[in-house]
C-alpha cells in the first residue's frame, strides 16, 4: 500500500482497533492465475497474531488458497473532501480515509469441533448483547449439516501495515475548517471528523 510517512499508522494496537471496528474485509489471492476477491467478515486474535474466518466450499478460491501469501483489506471510514473547504483556490479534491492491509499465509481448520469454535464465535461477535439468537441452541445436526458447506481458516499474519489519510499534510487551520465542514455531514463524514480531530496538527 501506497503509504506516505504522514500517513502511516505506527502503533500495531491502533491497527488491531480498525480491524476490530470494520472487521468486514475483503481476501485477495490469486486463482487460476488471475486475481481473485472475496468478502467476509473476520475475528482477529491479538494475541495469537492471526484472524479466523471461512469459505463457502463453493466458493473456488479457497480451492487454492493454501500456501499462498494473501492480502486482506480492512476498509474504515472514508469521504470526499471539497477543495472548496480549503479557503484558498490554489486546492483541488481529494479523499480521507483509513485502511489495514494484512498479509499472510491460510490454515486450513478440519476439526469440527474447531470449525464450530470459530462459527461460535463469529456469531458472538456479530449477535447483540441482547439478542436471543444462541447457537448452541440449534439442533447438532442441521449444525454439522451447515459446517459441512464451509471450509474455516485461520491466517497468520506476517506483516500489516496501517494508513490514515487525514489532512496531515495540510496546515492546520485548513485542518480546523475541514472538520467544521465534515461535522455538519453525514455518518461517515463525521467518523473522519474525529478521526481528524484525533490527530489535528500531526506531522
Amino acid at each position: 500500500m501506497y503509504t506516505p510517512s504522514h500517513f502511516k499508522i505506527e502503533e500495531l494496537s491502533e491497527m488491531y482497533d480498525l480491524i476490530k471496528a470494520h472487521s468486514f474485509a475483503t481476501v485477495v489471492s490469486q486463482h487460476q492465475e488471475r486475481p481473485f476477491a472475496t468478502h467476509l467478515p473476520f475475528l482477529l486474535s491479538s494475541e495469537k497474531h492471526c484472524l479466523y474466518g471461512h469459505f463457502a466450499r463453493s466458493n473456488p478460491q479457497w480451492m487454492d488458497i493454501e500456501g499462498q501469501e494473501i492480502l486482506v483489506i480492512f476498509q474504515g471510514p472514508h469521504c470526499y473532501i471539497s477543495p472548496s473547504w480549503y479557503g484558498t483556490p490554489a486546492a483541488v479534491p481529494t479523499w480521507n480515509y483509513t485502511a489495514v492491509h494484512v498479509y499472510g499465509k491460510v490454515e486450513f481448520i478440519h476439526d469440527d469441533q474447531d470449525v464450530l469454535r470459530v462459527l461460535r464465535q463469529l456469531t458472538s461477535r456479530y449477535e447483540g448483547s441482547n439478542s436471543t439468537y444462541d447457537l448452541d441452541s440449534i439442533d447438532p445436526h442441521f449444525i454439522a449439516g451447515l459446517s459441512k458447506g464451509i471450509q474455516a481458516f485461520r491466517l497468520s499474519i506476517s506483516s500489516i501495515e496501517g494508513k490514515a489519510k487525514l489532512s496531515q499534510n495540510q496546515p492546520v487551520e485548513r485542518q480546523e475548517r475541514i472538520i467544521r465542514e465534515l461535522e455538519l455531514k453525514g455518518d461517515l463524514e463525521q467518523q473522519i471528523a474525529v478521526l481528524m480531530k484525533g490527530r489535528l496538527g500531526g506531522s
